[in-house]
This record gives C-alpha cells, sequence and structure tokens, in this order.
C-alpha cells in the first residue's frame, strides 16, 4: 500500500482526534453525577415508602385521638348529667347513693381515659413529627435530584459540542488520509486501540520498543510514501524529522 508522506502525517493527528474522542466518551460515561443521580434516586423510592407510611401511622394515629377524645367526653358528659341530677335531689335517698357512686366511678374511668388519650396524643405528636421529617427528606431530595439532573445535562451538553467539534475535524482528516490508508488504520485501531504511532528516535511511540538495525536499515531504504508496520505492535509507523533514520 501507498500513501503519500503528508497523509501518514495526518494520521498523527487523526489518532490524535480519536483519543481525545475516546476521552470524552469515557468522560460522559463517568461523570460523577451519574453514581450520585442513581443513589438520589434509590434514596427517593426509600423515601417514597417513608412518606407513605409515616403518613398512615399518623392518620391512623389522628383518629386514635379523636376516638380517645369521643370517649373522654362521653364519660364527661354522663358525669355531667349524674352531677345535676344529685344536685337536684330528685329520687330516693338509694337513688342518690347510686349516683354519688356512679359519680365516682365515671371519674376513674374518665382519669383512665384521659391518661391512655395523653398517650395516644404523644404517639401522634412523634408521628406527626415523623411524616414531616419524611416529606421534607423527600423534597429536599428531589430537589437534590433535579439540580444533578440539571448539571448533568449541562456537562454532557458541552462534551457533545466538544465531540462535534473534534468529529467535524476527524472528517476533514479522513477525506485528506485516503480511504485506503483510512481503512488500514480503523482495522488496526479496532484491534490495538491505537493504530499509528511515530517513530521516535529508532523507537515506536506506540509500544516504545526500540528497533533492530536490520528494521532501521530496511526503515532508511523505504521510499518516502511506503507504509511502514511496527514488526513488534503492528501499527502504522510514521516517519518525522526525530525518526533517526
Amino acid at each position: 500500500m501507498k500513501a503519500d508522506p503528508t497523509r501518514q502525517l495526518r494520521l498523527l493527528e487523526l489518532q490524535s482526534l480519536d483519543t481525545t474522542l475516546t476521552q470524552l466518551n469515557h468522560r460522559a460515561k463517568s461523570l460523577p453525577e451519574h453514581a450520585e443521580i442513581a443513589s438520589l434516586r434509590t434514596a427517593l423510592e426509600e423515601l417514597d415508602s417513608a412518606v407513605v407510611r409515616t403518613s398512615t401511622e399518623r392518620g391512623d394515629l389522628q383518629r386514635e385521638v379523636r376516638k380517645a377524645d369521643n370517649d373522654v367526653q362521653l364519660v364527661r358528659d354522663r358525669a355531667e348529667r349524674d352531677r345535676k341530677r344529685l344536685e337536684a335531689g330528685v329520687g330516693s335517698a338509694k337513688d342518690l347513693q347510686g349516683l354519688q357512686h356512679e359519680l365516682e366511678s365515671l371519674a376513674r374511668r374518665q382519669a383512665v381515659l384521659e391518661d391512655a388519650e395523653l398517650e395516644v396524643m404523644e404517639r401522634a405528636e412523634t408521628a406527626e413529627s415523623a411524616a414531616e421529617q419524611a416529606q421534607e427528606q423527600h423534597m429536599q431530595t428531589e430537589q437534590r435530584l433535579a439540580e444533578l439532573q440539571s448539571r448533568r445535562e449541562a456537562l454532557i451538553a458541552d462534551l457533545e459540542s466538544q465531540r462535534a467539534e473534534v468529529a467535524s475535524g476527524r472528517a476533514e482528516l479522513v477525506e485528506a488520509v485516503g480511504a485506503d490508508l483510512v481503512a488500514l488504520y480503523d482495522r488496526i485501531r479496532a484491534h490495538s486501540g491505537t493504530a499509528a504511532a511515530a517513530l521516535v528516535r529508532r523507537s515506536c511511540g506506540g509500544c516504545n520498543m526500540e528497533l533492530g538495525a536490520v528494521e532501521l536499515g530496511r526503515i532508511a531504504e523505504a521510499d518516502d510514501d511506503e507504509v511502514l508496520r511496527c514488526e513488534d505492535c503492528g501499527r502504522i509507523l510514521v516517519r518525522t524529522p526525530e525518526s533517526g533514520v
């Protein structure tokens, strides 16, 4: 295969652009925002469950508080009616004595119910705090997630802009180098990752192996436009003023 020296030198430019494209692709895939967003999405799912759980518990306890309050109020109302009857003195002594005993019993019952109501109210207050905390954490996580997603989109857009610019330059180089040489370059690159390397001070810039005297002699005698390959790594050797041959 033949190619003029100018085209071969441009292979090094092409290699540089391809390396840049690889780096841009890697940066796009390895943005720390990817992991942070995935972590926040997982946390948000857990917080969704926490919000539902704490809200349900809060609702259940609020109903318990209302029931406990109703139970206490029923006893208070009954005691108030009995107290009025007792104060009115209507009925026999036995009836009045029975009302007095019932008032005492209602007072004890009211004390028990009020203690129970107080305990439920304390639990309801704790549940209310837990529900509010879960909702606050959920809101903050959503905001943080939105911020990260917006930042990631901006970073990816910037990287895509850089990729487009590099890809445009690559397309121009591909046209200048020619289809035959680019085809060989692409085949080697698909296998080795890099396809072209400068011959610098008698060593291959790809594998850094120093060429032997016989190989250097062959290169020195080769036509300027001959495409050379490194015997060790198979990359296209591009001769430069620093090749030493």
